[in-house]
Order: C-alpha cells, then sequence, then structure tokens
C-alpha cells in the first residue's frame, strides 16, 4: 500500500543528461535528482528551527519540506529537506514534479527552483564528471564528510573487481538491441518514461538546455512500441516548432501522457490518451511549476503556478479553475480514501488575507472564500503542513517554541507529547505506516545528531527509540538521516549512531525497542577468515537510498524479496568512506557476506531470484554479473560489443523485472545510445514445486519477531528458472507468547540497565487524563506498552497491559491562559480568543469562569465548550487583567493574564518649538492620531544619537548643547504598528521673536494644513530679505495653525558670531529696528494668487524683548517679565469682554474641561487592581497642535492655536 503518495511502483520517467540522467519516477515526473558530488545552483532553503517535517515517500524521489517514504518506509537516510524547499515533485508526501530536474556536474551553472535546472552540458562530460554521475543516484555523505568524487578508486580490474566466485571462465552474451537517438547528439537533457504492466511503450523526451539563455531552445520525442528495440520520432506529431520541457504520466492511467511546452516560449500542454501515439495542445494563462494527480481519479489534477497560485482540473488539464492565490509551495494535498468525506476534497496551507498562515480545506469546484473550512482554528507555521495516510501534522511556534499538533484519523488536532525537556529543535516526520508515527527530533543540546522517537497510534505520545542518530546536510540545505528501514518485514530497522565521536551501524528487529551492532561476515572474498570481534569491531553500512531509478543505491530491499538486503559497507571499528565494498545478507540481517570489493550497482530481477550486478565506474564498460544464488557466485555477462559510457540503467517495473534498458554514449560527442537488455533467455524454464524452499525468519536465533514466527517460500539458490506473474509468495504466520521483547516503555517512562520501565524524574505516574470524571474509568499504564504491530499473545501482555480503573475526583490545578496567536496584544474591535489549558483536574465536572477585566464575564459547566476558545471583542483600548477560575467540588485555581488591548495608530505629529536656547530645557511633545489609541511606547533620537530614549509618557523634555539646526525624530509603537515624524529645531545662546498678524483676506485662504503653513511661512521670509537685505539665514518665520492666521517671526543671530557677544546683541538688535520700521510702515506683502495682495504687520500687543540665556540682563528680563504680564491682562480682557468689542475677532474652540477616562482593568471583584495609562490629548484638540515655547530669559510662554476640526476616536464596536 502506498502510504502519503501519488506515485506507485509501476512505471518510471527518466530524465537522461549527457552527463547526468534527470530522473521523473513515472507519474511523480519532475522527481529532482541532485548529484551529490555536483554543486547545485538551485536555491538551499537551510532547515529553521523547529520546523516540523516530513521523509519523502516516493520512490524514488528525493525528499522535500515535510518527507515521507516509498510504500511508506521510514527511510531517513534518504534525507529531509528543509521546509522551505521548492518541492521538484510540487508536494511533499507524493507530488507530481515540477517538470523535472537535471543532475548537475560540479562547476555546472543554470538551474532554477523547482528543478529547472539543465544536466551537465554534454561538452563538459569527463571521467570525473562520470563518476560524480554514478554517486548521484544515492545520496551519499557530503564532501564535508569523506565523500568521494562519486565512488572509491578502482583496486582490481577495470570492470570485474573480485565477486564472491566466478562462475566459469567463458564470456555469456545477452539478448540484447541497441538503438541511437539520431539527430540529438547536441541534446544534454532526457526524460524517459516506461509504463510497464504488459504495456511495450516507452517514450523519451530529450532537450537541448541552453545555460546562457537558462531554457530549452530544441527537444525530441522518441516512442517506442516493442520495449525499446525500435524507436519513432514523433516531433511531426506534437509541431515542428514546439518545444518541449516536461513530461508527466496519470498515476492511474499509463495511457494518458501530459507534455507541457517550454514557458520561455509558449505555455501550453499537450496532452494524450493513447499512448503517446497523438496529442491534443491546449494553451494555459499561468507558468506550471508542478503537478498533482488524483490518487484515484485519472482526470483530477492539481497544477501550481510560478506565482504560487492552486488551480484544478477534472478533465486533465483541458480546463483550469484557480482555487487559491496564496497556497505554500509544496503544501497541498488531496484527499485520502476512507478519512475524508469527499474525494474531491483538497488540503492546502495558504496565507489568508490577515496575512497569517492555515491550514484550509476546499473542494475543487467549491474554493470560494465562504467554501473553505479551517481545520485547525488558529494559524500555523508556515511550510508546516503535513497530510499522511492517517494523520496531519501541523506546527505552531509561541514563545519562542515550536509545538506540535497531530490529527488522527480526521479528529480535532492534539498537541504532540515529547518528554518534557526533549526542547525539540527540528523534527522530521519519517513514517507513519501501520497507525503509529516514526520521527526524528534533534533536541536543545544536539547539533549534527537526531534521536528517533515511536508514538502510540493516534500520534500523541511519543516514546524514545534511539539517540545519536548520524545525520548530514545535503547539498540542497536538505537533512539527511540515517536510518533505513528493510522491506518486506515490519519492524527491522538499521540506524547509524553516533557513539565517542565515532558512526556505527545498528539493527532492530521490534521497531527500535532494541538494537545491536552487525556481526561481520566470517570469511573475506579470498576465503580468509575476517577476525572482527563485537562489540570493538563489526560490520557497517551506507544507509543513503537511490534518488532515482537508474542506480540502485548504497543500500536496497524489495518487498518482493523479503530477507535479502545488499548494501555498501566496511568492516572496521566506525563507518568508513574510503574502504567500501558490497554485501548481502539473505536471511533479514542476521548474517551477511562479501560479494564485491568495490561499489557496484544492484538490481533484483524475477521477483528477487536473479541478481544483475554493474560495476560503479567512470570508464566504458561492456559486462554485467548475474547471480541466482543470492550472490554465492556470479556469472559475467556481455550487453554490448563496444564499451558503454553508461550514464544510468532503469528496469522493467514489472514485478517479473526481466528487462533492463541501459543509457550511455560509445564516445564524448557520440549519439545517445539505447541498450535494451532482455533476461528472459537466461531462465530456462519455469519453476516447478521442487524449485522452492523455506526460510525461518529469526533474530539471531530468536524464532519470534514481532510476535509471530514466519516462515517464507523463496525460490532455491541456483534454481535458474522463472517465477513467472502468477507467482504467489506463501508466508506462514503464528503468534508467539509474549515476551519482554515485545513491550516498549509508555509515555513518561524510561528503560533503565535492570530493563524495568521506570517513571521519568519529570513524569508523575499519578496525573490522571482530564477526560477522566467521577463514575467513570480510565486505562492507568504499567509504564509499559506493547509495540504496535506486534502480534503476540497471551504471557506477559496480561502483566504489562494498562489498568482499567474508576476515576477519582481530582480538584482542578496547573490552570493556564493565553491568546491563540501567543501575543499578549489585541486590536480594539477585534476578536481576541483566549484559550484555557488545565493540567490535573476533572473536565466533565470542573466550572470554568472567565472574566475579561471589562466589566464582561462568561461562565462554563465544563471544558467542553472552551476548548475551541472563547472569543471576546474590546469596545476599548487598556491593558486588562483577564482572570479564568476553574473550581470542582475539590478545590479551585485561578489564572491571570495581562491583555493590551490597542487601536491602531494612524498619524503622529511632533509638537516643538521652532527655536530654542541652547543648555535650556525644551518641551517636546508627540500628539498621535487617535488619541485613545491604548498603551504606547516612544522612542525618541535627538541629534545625531543612534541610541533612542524610550518612554511612555508622549512629552519629553531635552536640553540641546550644540547650536544650528538640531532633529528631532519621534516613533511611536501601539501593538503591530510603528509610525514616526521628524521635525528640527534651531537652537542659538540669544534671539528676539515677534508675533506677526495679516491683512484679512489671508484667512478666506487659509485651508490650515501643515503643508500651507510652511509655504506661506517660506513666502514672508522671502517677501521679509527682499524687502530689508537681511541674510534669510537670520529670519525664521513660523505660521500658527488655526484662525486667524497668525504667525511668529524669530531673528537670530548672524552665523559665527557667538563669540563676541556684545557686538552681535547690537547687530541684532539693529536688525530688528529695521525689519520692525519695514513692518510698520507696510512695506512688507505679497501676493497669493493674481489680484490677492497680504500685508503683513506686527502684532504690538506681543513685543518679545531679546531673549538670552545668561543671568547678566537682568532689565531685559524685567521688560519680558512685564511683556508676560501685559499681554495676559490683555487676553484675559478680551476674552472676558469679547461680546462688547465688536472690532476685534476671537475665532475659539469650545474646549470641554472632561478628566481624561482611565483604561484599564474591569473586574467584578471589588478587589481587582487598577492599571492607568498615561494621559492622552482630548480626542478633540487639534491633530496638528502647535505647542511652541518662547522662552524669555527664565521664564517660558506656551501659545496654543487650535483649529475647529474634530479629530475623530477609535472607533467603538
Amino acid at each position: 500500500m502506498e502510504k502519503g503518495t501519488n506515485c506507485f511502483p509501476t512505471c518510471h520517467t527518466v530524465f537522461l543528461a549527457w552527463t547526468w540522467l534527470l530522473l521523473l519516477s513515472w507519474c511523480c515526473t519532475g522527481a529532482e535528482i541532485t548529484c551529490r558530488s555536483c554543486s547545485s545552483p538551485s536555491p538551499s532553503w537551510p532547515s529553521s528551527s523547529s520546523r516540523l517535517r516530513q521523509e519523502q515517500r516516493q520512490p524514488p524521489p528525493p525528499p522535500r519540506g515535510l518527507r515521507s517514504w516509498p510504500g511508506g518506509r521510514a527511510r531517513g537516510s534518504a534525507g529531509a529537506a528543509a521546509a522551505a524547499e521548492p518541492l521538484p515533485g510540487g508536494e511533499p508526501g507524493g507530488r507530481a514534479g515540477p517538470r523535472g530536474a537535471a543532475l548537475r556536474s560540479a562547476g555546472a551553472g543554470g538551474g532554477a527552483p523547482g528543478g529547472r535546472g539543465p544536466a551537465a552540458p554534454r561538452s563538459r562530460r569527463s571521467s570525473e564528471g562520470r563518476r560524480a554521475l554514478a554517486a548521484g543516484g544515492g545520496r551519499g555523505v557530503p564532501a564535508a564528510e569523506g565523500q568521494r568524487g562519486g565512488r572509491a578508486q578502482p583496486r582490481g580490474p577495470l570492470e570485474e573487481g573480485r565477486a564472491a566466485r566466478l562462475r566459469g571462465a567463458e564470456e555469456l552474451r545477452l539478448s540484447t538491441t541497441t538503438f541511437a537517438l539520431t539527430g540529438d547528439a547536441a541534446h544534454n537533457q532526457a526524460m524517459v518514461h516506461w509504463s510497464g504492466h504488459n504495456s511495450s511503450v516507452i517514450l523519451i523526451l530529450t532537450k537541448l538546455y541552453d545555460f546562457n539563455l537558462g531554457s530549452v531552445t530544441e527537444s525530441s520525442l522518441w516512442r517506442s512500441t516493442d520495449y525499446g528495440t525500435t524507436y519513432e520520432k514523433l516531433n511531426d506529431k506534437v509541431g515542428l516548432k514546439t518545444v518541449l520541457s516536461y513530461l508527466y504520466v496519470s498515476p492511474t492511467n499509463k495511457r494518458k501522457i501530459m507534455l507541457l511546452s517550454d514557458p520561455e516560449i509558449e505555455s501550453s500542454i499537450l496532452i494524450s490518451s493513447d499512448e503517446g501515439a497523438t496529442y491534443q495542445k491546449y494553451r494555459l494563462n499561468f507558468y506550471i511549476q508542478s503537478l498533482l494527480f488524483h490518487p484515484k481519479q485519472e482526470e483530477w489534477i492539481l497544477a501550481y503556478s510560478l506565482d504560487q497560485k492552486l488551480y484544478s482540473s477534472m478533465d486533465f488539464g483541458r480546463k483550469w479553475q484557480l482555487m487559491h492565490e496564496r497556497v505554500t509551495p509544496n503544501r497541498f494535498y488531496w484527499s485520502v480514501t476512507g478519512l475524508d468525506k469527499e474525494p474531491d476534497l483538497v488540503h492546502m496551507e495558504a496565507r489568508t488575507a490577515d496575512g497569517h498562515t492555515h491550514y484550509l480545506t476546499c473542494r475543487i469546484q467549491e474554493c470560494s472564500e465562504t467554501k473553505r473550512s479551517g481545520p485547525f482554528s488558529r494559524s500555523i507555521d508556515i511550510s508546516s503542513l503535513v497530510v499522511q495516510d492517517e494523520y496531519i501534522f501541523i506546527q505552531v511556534t509561541a514563545g519562542g517554541r515550536a509545538n506540535y499538533y497531530v490529527s488522527y484519523r480526521r479528529e480535532p488536532f492534539a498537541q504532540i507529547k515529547l518528554p518534557k525537556y526533549s526542547l525539540p529543535k527540528d523534527m522530521h516526520i519519517i513514517s507513519t505506516d501501520e497507525n503509529q508515527v516514526f520521527a526524528a527530533v534533534q533536541e536543545w543540546n544536539q547539533n549534527d545528531t537526531y534521536n528517533l522517537y515511536i508514538s502510540d497510534t493516534r500520534g500523541v505520545y511519543f516514546t524514545l527509540a534511539l539517540e545519536n542518530v548520524k545525520s548530514s546536510r545535503g547539498l540542497e540545505g536538505n537533512i539527511i538521516i540515517d536510518l533505513y528501514e528493510v522491506a518486506g518485514i515490519k519492524g527491522i530497522f538499521l540506524a547509524n549512531r553516533k557513539i565517542d565521536d565515532q558512526i556505527k551501524t545498528f539493527i532492530t528487529y521490534n521497531k527500535g525497542r532494541d538494537w545491536r551492532l552487525l556481526q561481520a561476515p566470517d570469511t573475506d572474498l579470498r576465503g580468509d577468515p575476517v577476525v572482527c570481534q563485537l562489540p570493538f569491531c563489526s560490520l557497517h553500512l551506507h544507509l543513503q537510498l537511490s534518488e532515482n531509478p537508474y542506480t540502485s543505491g548504497s543500500i536496497s530491499s524489495k518487498a518482493t524479496a523479503p530477507g535479502l538486503l545488499v548494501a555498501t559497507g566496511n568492516i572496521g571499528s566506525e563507518l568508513s568512506y574510503t574502504d567500501v565494498g558490497a554485501f548481502i545478507s539473505s536471511d533479514g540481517g542476521n548474517s551477511w557476506r562479501q560479494i564485491f570489493e568495490e561499489e557496484y550497482n544492484v538490481w533484483f530481477l524475477d521477483w528477487g531470484g536473479a541478481l544483475v550486478a554493474m560495476k560503479h565506474t567512470s570508464v566504458p564498460i561492456q559486462h554485467m554479473w548475474v547471480s541466482f544464488d543470492e550472490g554465492r557466485s556470479w556469472s559475467k555477462y556481455s550487453f554490448t560489443s563496444t564499451p558503454l559510457f553508461v550514464d544510468g540503467s532503469l528496469v522493467d517495473p514489472g514485478i517479473e523485472t526481466q528487462i533492463m534498458t541501459v543509457f550511455g554514449h560509445f564516445s564524448l560527442r557520440s549519439e545517445w545510445q539505447l541498450v535494451k537488455v532482455d533476461y528472459k533467455s537466461i531462465f530456462s524454464r519455469r519453476c516447478n514445486k521442487d524449485d522452492y524452499q523455506t526460510w525461518h525468519l529469526h533474530n539471531q536465533g530468536e524464532p519470534c519477531v514481532m510476535g509471530e514466527r514466519k516462515i517464507y517460500k523463496k525460490r532455491k539458490p541456483g534454481a535458474q528458472c522463472s517465477l513467472g506473474r502468477d507467482y504467489s509468495q506463501t508466508v506462514v504466520s503464528e503468534p508467539c507468547v509474549c515476551g519482554q521483547g515485545d513491550f516498549e516503555c509508555d509515555y513518561g517512562y524510561e528503560r533503565h540497565s535492570n530493563n524495568q520501565c521506570v517513571p521519568a524524574f519529570w513524569f508523575s505516574p499519578s496525573s490522571l487524563s482530564k477526560d477522566c470524571s467521577i463514575g467513570q474509568s480510565y486505562l492507568n499504564s504499567t509504564g509499559y506498552r506493547r509495540i504496535v504491530s506486534n502480534n503476540c499473545t497471551d504471557g506477559l501482555r496480561e502483566k504489562y497491559m494498562a489498568k482499567t480503573e474508576k476515576c477519582p475526583g481530582k480538584a482542578p490545578r496547573g490552570l493556564h491562559i493565553l491568546t491563540t496567536d501567543g501575543k499578549l496584544v489585541t486590536e480594539q474591535g477585534h476578536n481576541a480568543t483566549f484559550i484555557i489549558l488545565m493540567e490535573e483536574g476533572d473536565l466533565q465536572r470542573t466550572n470554568i469562569q472567565l472574566d475579561f477585566g471589562d466589566g464582561i464575564a462568561v461562565s462554563y459547566a465544563n471544558f467542553s465548550p472552551v476548548e475551541d476558545g472563547i472569543r471576546h471583542v474590546y469596545k476599548s483600548a487598556g491593558i486588562f487583567q483577564v482572570t479564568a477560575y476553574a473550581e470542582n467540588s475539590l478545590g479551585s485555581d485561578t489564572a491571570v493574564l495581562f491583555l493590551h488591548v490597542v487601536c491602531p495608530v494612524e498619524h503622529v505629529h511632533l509638537s516643538v518649538p521652532f527655536v530654542a536656547i541652547r543648555n535650556k530645557d525644551v518641551n517636546i511633545t508627540a500628539v498621535v492620531w487617535p488619541s485613545q489609541a491604548g498603551t504606547l511606547t516612544y522612542f525618541w533620537w535627538f541629534g545625531n544619537s543612534t541610541k533612542p530614549l524610550i518612554t511612555l509618557e508622549s512629552s519629553i523634555s531635552y536640553i540641546f548643547t550644540a547650536e544650528g539646526m538640531n532633529t528631532v525624530t519621534v516613533q511611536v509603537s501601539a501593538g503591530n504598528t510603528l509610525i514616526q515624524d521628524t521635525k528640527e529645531i534651531a537652537v542659538h545662546e540669544y534671539f528676539q521673536s515677534q508675533l506677526l498678524s495679516f491683512s484679512p483676506n489671508l484667512d478666506y485662504h487659509n485651508p490650515d494644513i501643515p503643508e500651507w503653513r510652511q509655504d506661506i511661512g517660506k513666502v514672508i521670509k522671502r517677501a521679509l530679505v527682499q524687502v530689508t537685505g537681511i541674510p534669510d539665514e537670520q529670519i525664521l518665520v513660523a505660521v500658527f495653525p488655526g484662525l486667524p492666521t497668525s504667525a511668529e517671526l524669530f531673528i537670530l543671530p548672524h552665523k559665527n558670531t557667538t563669540e563676541r557677544r556684545k557686538s552681535s546683541e547690537a547687530d541684532l538688535e539693529q536688525v530688528v529696528e529695521i525689519l520692525f520700521n519695514a513692518l510698520n510702515q507696510n512695506l512688507v506683502q505679497f501676493e497669493l494668487k493674481p489680484g490677492v495682495e497680504v500685508i503683513v504687520y506686527v502684532t504690538q500687543l506681543t513685543l518679545a524683548p531679546l531673549v538670552d540665556s545668561s543671568t547678566g540682563h537682568s532689565s531685559s528680563a524685567m521688560l519680558m517679565l512685564l511683556s508676560v504680564v501685559f499681554v495676559g491682562l490683555a487676553v484675559f480682557l478680551i476674552y472676558k469682554f469679547k461680546r462688547k468689542i465688536p472690532w476685534i475677532n476671537i475665532y475659539a474652540q469650545v474646549q470641554h474641561d472632561k478628566e481624561q477616562e482611565m483604561i484599564g482593568s474591569v473586574s467584578q471583584s471589588e478587589n481587582a487592581p487598577k492599571i492607568t495609562l498615561s494621559e492622552f490629548t482630548d480626542p478633540e484638540e487639534l491633530m496638528d497642535k502647535e505647542l511652541d515655547t518662547r522662552v524669555m530669559g527664565s521664564i517660558s510662554t506656551i501659545a496654543n492655536s487650535e483649529s475647529t476640526k474634530e479629530i475623530p476616536n477609535c472607533t467603538s464596536v
């Protein structure tokens, strides 16, 4: 059964490059294949902290995003790419590929995300390049860890090496035919599709990829109907000018083929329903990056575009419909039969309008915003959704820690429970076979290793299986976990573990409960004894899977040949990458034999009854080796008359597997050569009952494996007969009596040296399930649980199984309250969702009360209504004390949370004086709109300072020590909003100022906005300079807001005159006299617009004397004081008798002297504390109100000018 994938091991599609093969797995067309010794031009996506991942489950494409493995096997060695990594297959968990990807040699350029990169150019093909190709199929080990250029240096004859035993000296011939793809010598990429299942059709798409242009410039489509004996060129059937880039095949109907044109030329698809014999062309209005075929419905396809849009088609690509515009790459999945109600349901991870990432589901024809549903109410981490088998995984980071959630069989999500102090930095889902999750977790104190954990059936509670498993990083940033599950026999895993800086290979026969080292072979190839004593010496294996079907990889096993394993490795104290050979086991890993002294690709033929080996080499070869006795002896066969540079091999994807196609070139510049090898001739006859024998599965002599005794039927070694298509494996199985090895430690327990499961220091066995209510029963763990899929009976089963007990009452304890997004800030008028958690207590009999702190509280009889969160909308801003109270007949508990409710700020106006005295306090205010925005934080920068002053008040006092123009910047933070304003202040030792007024016609044209006031100030300044000839740097004009229009004229000392103080003061008095004379004579005027002349006057009531910071001008100070008193008296009289003075126009705004309301917590409890915020400017005051301070000696006067405009407050809901 295929798990979490839409790929089936029944046909293969292959990319061939001149030096590399670009592999596609039949229906998973476009699976990216990355040469481990090649540089990767496609982008790397490093693992982010605590990113949930899934090990890829698709044979044979590489891993991507959250991963799964072929047939559901936990093949961690094949790697787990970072979640954000582009999936060539389009999806984790079995996606069709993004139209192929090339193997790239070192230094070969080009390439684009999603596997669009080309193969290495043919002109660059060399022996070293070919060596990299040979290694490219396997995942290998990064160069930093001792990787060679693809394989070890030869230590024997170029072809033979040293085999276990050569049968006869004569050279045998195989039935072969060779076909050259004439005219495609310049093409440097190819894709091959072989259907299998009684179909003789093979399709090959060859392409010329231009590295300079970054696109395909030529293509040829070839088709064979006789298993590859001959090929027909189909360019005229698809269009002579059509340039093809990728090939897809329906996984449920191999007769349906889809070709994509190169998007640089046109965006179109070509569809065939007769295995590529004829095609129909359809235009597209988007560019396809990847495809995902439905596992059951052959017409249904999902397409992911380059601009992150997801499309669906229900007629095999003839018409497309947009589903969502912001889907995360590689995070979309078809429904799982038997679990999802609708077959056309799509699971996807997408960004919603609020900018957050959510898990959504919808049907392909009903995916409007109103039709979508969110099975998980909160937002999730990007690239964390995994839908695989019965499980759905997501990740949510809160408070800097990653929390993982799982849904089993579409039930509500539950938080995954790892040991309390594992504190994972990274997590990979490796396998979800047999109703159990296998995960690799990198804990807080690990860097290059992972711990393996195994779950209960629901995937919630995880226990440790093995510590410190080796990991490495692939060329594209993918994490490679050295773990391999043996095919055909459940419960057997191989893992490379790091112990004291040495990597050693371990094997388990009970799903990680017990591990042991591998026993080395008794003899070597020469028959000499091997001196290797456990635990100091053992056999170590490379556990890298082949990423593509053209090489066998470092380790291989087949479900059709249970117990048979072939792997590359070495004998010694630790795993080596130099002194390696090929080894085989015929009994499920109990004993091993060496079959070659070098690396070989080994394929299984005819249900595993025959093995074919081809040397992993960079030189041309013409021989391969065949064994009929499980590698004990080998016969040498010639498959070509002329030595061939082998680029790769592809075996018939059918179970019978008796045909192979070898791809290569006779020389560096020759045509593509396709060699069809037919092995039928070497099988002398069909097998009969005398050709079979039985084989008993065991673990070091123990006949019970996973609670069963199993007996397999297989062909006798040496029987050169064919099993045929109707062969049926007979397996005799009977349960065993349960023993210690059939049980693992339950969650919260650890295995000690005496083989007993003891509670961990952080775990309390007495803690009951919160679902356990008085009158009900619960299962009380004994500390043990039977291994999932273990079929033992009786024996220790009764002793170790959980006991049913009555639920005692328990007081609530460990009450927690938090928000769904983990934040303590929310916006006024928006939903705030609270989650209430309780560590212990009776969920069904505990009353819950939640006080929101604003005078509103809710109560619930039990926890059932609050499981999805409690929503509340705050109608005012402030800090609120949210209190949760849980109570039952046995006790109570309380939890408190302080929530900041803010109203998004939209504008800030920095109110500063235009001119200030050096070394004197200056008051600066930030006016925020809307005014009632809640808790605000102010960041102040003065001059060239790089570190801000931080306050909770909107005003600040500052002393400027440097003369000249000084910059003041304020930033206001409210929740996630940050706004800023900047102003300049002229700072001098002394200055004079004078109020100005204007002819009444200016008021009619005054829109009362800051920009207009700035421009009018510049006009007045130019008019003054023009009339008086005074340098413009000595004049500053500031126009006040409000009506009537008024301004203040500042007369500043000349530059660089501070040192000659007395003469400068005299000069300043002279400048003032000149200005006053011009103003008093009405000489200062300007034209506002044609026909509108405005005259500037001196406001006689506010004559300001010389302003000085020194203490030696007492007379000036006295005059200033008298002026202030006089002005104040005049203003009072005018206000008091304004109705009796008709010739004075007064523009004023009635202010309500209303005390600011306290915005704080409101509790139903009288003793609840109050939290007071800083007072804010009244909402009716001006947003741009100028608070200009004119310092006169030691007295400051503040000129307030107010507008009649009302500034709205934050809207209440």
